[in-house]
């Protein structure tokens, strides 16, 4: 069984692929070709956003991001502990300090009650990341920004697809990012991502930095970056977004049957709140027993991942920056957490075989996680 099944995907997909790459192939733009556009132009519209920018990776957006709202070393970013690195990579980078907040024990997305508190004279921004395919309290969170007069910038990696109260990720706040990374609900065959703004200015600085500043050929009006997606993984994704709709429903109809399946179990899975979706970029549980669930999943012959072993102020490369922070909502999740096979090609015995395993270790018996 796989974890992520990129090549059934492949099969149900391949003319509409390989006809795709084709055209790449035969005009030659491998870079800023006319995929570009058209793929920009069709996220801009399934978001509702009045711009998108494609970008050579979802890290590279959040970087193309920052440096659009002019984040200089010095000032803070308030983002999550309890996600994949790249946020918290891409605020240092520049310079700036990443502020840790802790995350909801439910959702393991960023804690909005706790985030005023964090807000300094120094806070230049907001990023709360869409941990496990689901947004966080974007309301609650643009509240405080604007309060504050802070622009917030969704970490949208794991979540393109989902809605927020009726609204695209992606299209939440002041900037969206995302990432087209193999792995995601929607993605190439390598490195890519793309940003989202209803800002005209911020899509213009966008546009200039992540083609090394120009604003014209050999004219460099910003430090920019190197941050352009290929025009063959644009038109993967162009491909892939034909059957997106679909991949969508059967990710909630999979994440609902694993809901259902587990619920008599001690195997506690995140939740998903009323007024949203998730996409299910991973479908998560929490075991309080995770390496012998592991082991014991492993030996059934069940694959899972855990995202993420260690909160991010627990890593080496922040640990002495963050010395005497605690998180615990965090810390407790990172020992809990582990991921079970999810994508939109999983079969019902598939599905059954994981649920079986995992009901044989977790029995409705077991006390459950509180």
């Amino acid at each position: 069984m796989d974890f992520v099944d990129l090549k059934t995907q492949y099969a149900a997909l391949r003319e509409r692929i390989d006809a795709r790459i084709q055209r790449v192939l035969d005009h030659g733009q491998y870079i800023m070709g006319p995929e570009v556009a058209e793929l920009e132009a069709a996220l801009a519209a399934r978001t509702a956003a009045a711009h998108c920018v494609t970008a050579a990776s979802g890290t590279e957006a959040l970087l193309i991001a920052l440096l659009a709202l002019e984040v200089k070393p010095g000032d803070e970013v308030i983002t999550t502990p309890f996600s994949f690195a790249a946020a918290a990579e891409m605020i240092a980078l520049i310079g700036a300090r990443p502020v840790f907040v802790d995350v909801d024990q439910d959702t393991a997305n960023i804690d909005a009650a706790r985030i005023e508190a964090a807000i300094t004279p120094r806070t230049r921004a907001i990023v709360p990341a869409a941990l496990y395919g689901q947004p966080a309290d974007m309301d609650e969170i643009n509240a405080i920004a604007a309060r504050h007069r802070l622009p917030v910038i969704e970490d949208a990696a794991q979540s393109f697809g989902a809605t927020y109260k009726g609204r695209q990720s992606g299209n939440l706040s002041t900037v969206g990012c995302t990432s087209f990374y193999p792995s995601k609900p929607l993605s190439c065959y390598g490195d890519g991502g793309a940003l989202f703004t209803g800002d005209a200015a911020l899509a213009r600085a966008m546009r200039e930095i992540r083609i090394h500043g120009q604003d014209a050929r050999y004219r460099h009006t910003r430090i920019g970056v190197s941050g352009r997606m290929d025009s063959i993984q644009c038109a993967v994704v162009l491909a892939k977004l034909e059957r997106f709709d679909w991949e969508v429903r059967r990710r909630m109809e999979i994440g609902a049957r694993y809901d259902a399946l587990l619920a008599a179990t001690s195997v506690v899975p995140v939740k998903i709140r009323r007024d949203r979706t998730s996409v299910y970029a991973q479908y998560t549980v929490r075991v309080a027993q995770r390496a012998d669930f592991e082991r014991h999943m492993k030996s059934c012959g069940i694959p899972t991942a855990v995202h993420y072993p260690l909160s991010l102020h627990q890593q080496p490369a922040y640990a002495a920056a963050c010395a005497g922070q605690s998180f615990p909502v965090a810390e407790r999740l990172a020992r809990e957490v582990v991921s079970l096979p999810m994508h939109a090609d999983l079969d019902a015995n598939s599905q059954q075989r994981t649920v079986a395993a995992a009901r044989r270790f977790a029995p409705a018996t077991d006390a459950g996680i509180q």
